[in-house]
């Protein structure tokens, strides 16, 4: 039961991130995303960096709680963000944003995908008219673009 736990709140978080990215981040916390967008911040961290420390103070809150609690659900739940927080960071960090240099030359359609919908995001340096605000889930229309362009 505890893994299912994991597992469901892992893609939940697929859900709530397009919510808090829609709604949030480009709503009311807008002047902490803003320089991820416009790239104002010559520095290696952007103000939008303290998302990390919002979302994963919450997390250590429940962790905590949970292993108090003699490790009720709250605490497998928090492994669930935590796992889904860590997906978060390689693929859009070091994946997309290239802060490490990795990947950089991947033929897989799905990294790709993900690639592409991302640039999408970003096509739009403004907190309106934005798209592509999840995460792991990509549009189809993301892999019709891989496939097409392969086609003979």
């Amino acid at each position: 039961m505890n893994f299912l736990i994991v597992v469901g709140t892992f893609f939940i978080m697929e859900g709530m991130t397009w919510l808090i990215h829609k709604y949030i981040m480009h709503g009311f916390l807008w002047m902490l995303h803003k320089d991820h967008h416009d790239h104002s911040n010559e520095g290696a961290m952007e103000k939008n960096d303290y998302f990390f420390l919002i979302f994963a103070l919450p997390t250590i809150l429940l962790m905590y709680y949970g292993t108090v609690q003699n490790f009720n659900f709250w605490f497998y739940i928090a492994v669930g963000i935590a796992l889904y927080g860590m997906a978060y960071f390689f693929v859009h960090d070091i994946f997309i944003h290239q802060r490490l240099k990795i990947l950089r030359n991947t033929e897989n359609p799905y990294l790709l995908a993900i690639r592409r919908a991302h640039k999408q995001h970003h096509k739009h340096t403004g907190k309106e008219e934005g798209e592509c605000f999840g995460f792991l889930w990509v549009p189809i229309k993301y892999f019709k673009m891989y496939f097409n362009r392969h086609k003979a």
